[in-house]
């Protein structure tokens, strides 16, 4: 679980920016939102299970998502590839002081196994990892298990098996360990279970910010393939009400009857080699009724033909939906409510918020526009922050929790909408581009 995620010197965020999950002591209109919305982890810490995160455009919000997304992929990727943290770390550019400095990550996370708190993170300059470092926190203190300035590593002596990697890098013997990959993720990929087990925790936060990642659709076709998830996946979607009595992959082209939508010879030789891979496709079974309303049969049309966008990105997420809620894990999501109604997002996250339909404590983190979410009934006022971009183009993230005066019986949405809270577009002067 998420307690908090830290970055500075990131795109348009200069400044040490902080998201946290981490519930703060307050009271809310509604009773139930204190206990349901809340997960009890300890007398001294508490963590929310949704976060809403608004702004207008180009405030920066998906710069939030991309930070992360920047830490998870050099976690996992660093090791294999030397280019992952030139191409991705991209640090703020509209100040000349900023070039020169390091570019921040650091997470704050509880394992879901064995509720141990994990603090790790490093900082970044010129594709070169300027330190790094890991702390676990298993009762009331926080110990170090390792530190790193350049690539010179100190380990204590409970990182026992990272011990022997010590002195790689000042022998300079190492392909893996590298001025531009992790430690952490060395150690792991040289067969180190307890980095394994640190790295897993971390991979346990999933982030869905484009539905036209090919994965998703990889996703999708793999949990299809489970009859308990199949069936889960169809409750889901029906409880959705889009009338959806089946789905199905699309047969490949040696298992369907050819048609003049094949894809030629040449593609299929190339696809062969495994150079080029098809992308995942599916068809969804609808019911035919007759004048009376009666069913009579049924068709399976092409599913991106027949289905609209909205279906098509409920379809999409559900898998990652219902694998978060079942295992507690995170789950992010970028342009949260593109596409679709404000009563199913709104339902999605009172899905999130309630002890009954998430006993494990399952976070769900995400950006939207939504403004029909600001409401006292469904979110707490630490559920909610707003970004904000300033003239020297600085963008800054606050909770509702920290703008003064706002009581917890207060119109949210009306307040949003009025510039109370900033994060939103000023259009005073939008008329006057068509008055002649």
């Amino acid at each position: 679980m998420l307690i908090e995620f830290t970055f500075g010197n990131f795109r348009s965020f200069k400044d040490l920016t902080t998201l946290s999950m981490v519930a703060a002591r307050i009271s809310s209109k509604y009773d139930e939102l204190d206990t349901e919305n809340v997960q009890f982890i300890d007398p001294k810490l508490s963590l929310l299970k949704s976060k809403a995160i608004y702004g207008q455009n180009a405030s920066g919000k998906s710069n939030i998502v991309k930070a992360l997304v920047t830490f998870l992929r050099i976690v996992r990727h660093s090791v294999i590839s030397e280019e992952v943290i030139s191409k991705l770390v991209e640090p703020f550019k509209l100040n000349k002081d900023g070039i020169k400095e390091p570019t921040f990550f650091q997470i704050i996370l509880r394992s879901t196994t064995d509720a141990t708190i994990y603090r790790y993170g490093f900082e970044i300059q010129d594709s070169k990892v300027l330190s790094e470092w890991l702390f676990a926190k298993t009762g009331r203190e926080e110990v170090p298990y390792f530190t790193r300035e350049g690539m010179v590593v100190e380990v204590k002596n409970r990182f026992k098996e990272a011990k022997k990697f010590e002195k790689l890098s000042l022998n300079n013997d190492s392909e893996i360990f590298r001025n531009n990959s992790l430690f952490l993720t060395s150690v792991a990929a040289m067969g180190g279970i307890f980095a394994k087990t640190v790295l897993n925790a971390i991979g346990n936060i999933t982030v869905a910010s484009g539905l036209n990642d090919p994965r998703i659709k990889e996703v999708l076709t793999e949990m299809l393939e489970d009859k308990a998830t199949k069936d889960a996946i169809l409750n889901l979607v029906r409880a959705a009400d889009f009338d959806i009595e089946n789905i199905e992959p699309r047969p490949s082209k040696s298992e369907e009857v050819t048609s003049d939508e094949d894809i030629p010879d040449e593609l299929t030789a190339i696809f062969e080699t495994g150079k080029l891979k098809k992308m995942p496709s599916f068809m969804t079974q609808r019911a035919i009724f007759d004048t009376n309303g009666a069913k009579t049969d049924s068709i399976t049309p092409d599913f991106e033909e027949w289905e609209s966008e909205g279906t098509k990105k409920f379809l999409f997420l559900s898998p990652f939906l219902l694998s978060t809620l079942n295992t507690g894990n995170t789950l992010v999501i970028d342009e949260f409510d593109a596409r679709l109604h404000p009563n199913l997002t709104k339902k999605i996250v009172q899905i999130f918020n309630s002890i009954r339909t998430n006993p494990k404590g399952a976070q769900l983190i995400f950006v939207t526009h939504d403004s029909n979410l600001l409401n006292a009934n469904v979110l707490r006022r630490d559920q909610i922050c707003f970004v904000d971009k300033n003239k020297f183009g600085v963008s800054s993230l606050r909770t509702l929790v920290e703008f003064k005066g706002v009581r917890n019986d207060a119109s949210f949405e009306k307040a949003y909408l009025n510039g109370e809270y900033g994060a939103v577009p000023f259009l005073n002067r939008f008329e006057q581009i068509f008055e002649n």
